[in-house]
């Protein structure tokens, strides 16, 4: 009688331990997504996605601790801190934004803090979905043998080699994290500035016989909070200044989150310069958006700080406006737009129409626009007189493959247009896509190289 009370008591307790468990991982979920809102509130959509990314970890964390567990509790109580470590790092930060504001944090800790994070966990998500796919075949498979009732023999005779498969695939995946974490790595402290100078001819028919030859060096998506120091940008402005060209042209994205990120860049900024001078337009992180700011006013403030930078360092913003170079008796107009996106999740500010006025009769157009997907969208639609446009936005990925015969990127997914030069087939219109020369969210390259372009003009009477 008193062991059945006892056995009776004790699943009692186990159900109520259930129970508060439910609840308290229900309160920890929206815990989350609150604290996700308030510091990120740009990527509170995101949120779900986290949810995944912690269940495929606690998936990936069941075969981990069954292939390496043993009877030594201090390794397996390291081994579990180790594995935990990246999550746990992450939710502090989160938690410690909350009494300091990441942009209060020290730059060089705060970017490789996050980029080894995100290393850890990209690392960790293939092995996971790889996985996860085998065991989700091996289910099917069971399924299938259980309804065409194959005998209990054949099983039993071929279990012995399904059990070496799993091994050979959980080896495997195993080893596919250790390779990409150390791609990663490698990313961050090897590829992030290791700036690749690409050289384009654009050939505009129309360009007056002056402008032959008139070189266009443009830089893109800058993302000044990713810089861990100084030195790299400063390597980057003495090739920018060593390629002579006659203009140079930002297109857009020159921090992250806010304006002071950029400040202690100025000096160094400052420095790039050209016969016609540096033009810039604004991309989507310069706006602010990404910061959950105390009033409208602060927004508006940082927005009017960062058009007080530009001027500062003697570069000309064209928020939809444009600019008309001469030579002799000719002239090209360059028109800068704010940022336009076919995505309505990005900013819709750019207007064509609003930054052509007062250009008159000039025979080539060169547009800046931040995202490339304005060119399919507006431009080779309703702005057939434009000749070229000039974009970022997609970093490539900061991840694929270029190679001779082999052009890869996830950007491609994304963006139709997402790297390198582009022509319209029935208008003839060309773009130019910027691989960016800074980073954002991981902070490393893979593959695609942070990009330099020099465009140099030509018209049909040069190439003849």
């Amino acid at each position: 009688m008193l062991k059945r009370m006892f056995l009776y008591f004790c699943r009692l307790l186990m159900k109520l331990k259930r129970r508060y468990l439910v609840v308290l991982l229900s309160l920890a979920v929206a815990a989350g997504f609150f604290l996700t809102w308030y510091i990120y509130p740009k990527n509170a959509g995101r949120y779900p996605f986290f949810l995944l990314l912690v269940a495929l970890d606690y998936y990936l964390w069941t075969k981990v601790k069954n292939r390496v567990f043993t009877y030594n509790k201090w390794l397996k109580r390291s081994i579990s801190f180790i594995y935990w470590l990246p999550l746990s790092a992450l939710v502090g930060s989160m938690l410690l934004m909350l009494i300091l504001p990441q942009n209060q944090w020290n730059p060089g800790v705060k970017i490789y803090f996050f980029g080894l994070v995100f290393s850890f966990y990209v690392a960790k998500i293939i092995p996971a979905l790889l996985l996860i796919i085998y065991d989700l075949i091996s289910s099917i498979k069971k399924i299938i043998l259980y309804l065409v009732n194959r005998k209990k023999t054949k099983e039993e005779e071929t279990s012995g080699s399904r059990l070496s498969r799993r091994k050979f695939i959980e080896n495997t995946s195993f080893a596919a994290g250790g390779v990409i974490l150390g791609s990663m790595i490698l990313g961050i402290f090897k590829w992030a500035h290791d700036f690749k100078i690409h050289s384009q001819k654009i050939l505009i028919p129309r360009l007056p016989d002056e402008f032959n030859g008139y070189k266009v060096l443009q830089i893109s998506d800058m993302h000044l909070g990713s810089w861990a120091d100084e030195t790299p940008l400063l390597e980057a402005v003495e090739k920018i200044n060593s390629l002579q060209a006659d203009l140079v042209v930002f297109t857009g994205d020159l921090v992250n989150y806010r304006t002071d990120e950029a400040y202690r860049f100025k000096e160094i900024l400052s420095q790039i310069k050209a016969p016609d001078g540096v033009l810039a337009i604004l991309g989507n992180h310069d706006y602010g958006d990404y910061v959950n700011w105390p009033s409208k006013e602060a927004k508006q403030r940082n927005l009017e700080d960062l058009y007080a930078f530009y001027h500062q360092l003697g570069w000309k913003l064209l928020r939809n406006e444009n600019v008309l170079i001469s030579r002799e008796n000719e002239q090209i107009a360059i028109i800068g737009v704010e940022n336009w996106s076919k995505n309505n999740r990005f900013p819709r500010y750019g207007n064509i129409i609003k930054a052509s006025k007062g250009i008159g009769k000039v025979s080539s157009k060169i547009l800046l626009s931040h995202d490339p997907s304005h060119w399919n969208a507006v431009v080779t639609e309703k702005h057939q007189d434009i000749d070229l446009m000039l974009a970022g936005h997609t970093h490539g990925f900061q991840f694929g493959i270029e190679i001779p015969g082999i052009r890869w990127s996830p950007a491609q997914y994304l963006y139709e247009q997402w790297a390198g030069w582009y022509q319209h087939g029935t208008t003839g219109q060309q773009l130019y896509v910027n691989r960016g020369i800074g980073s954002i969210g991981y902070p490393g390259r893979i593959g695609i190289l942070p990009e330099i372009t020099v465009l140099e003009l030509s018209n049909q009477l040069a190439e003849a």
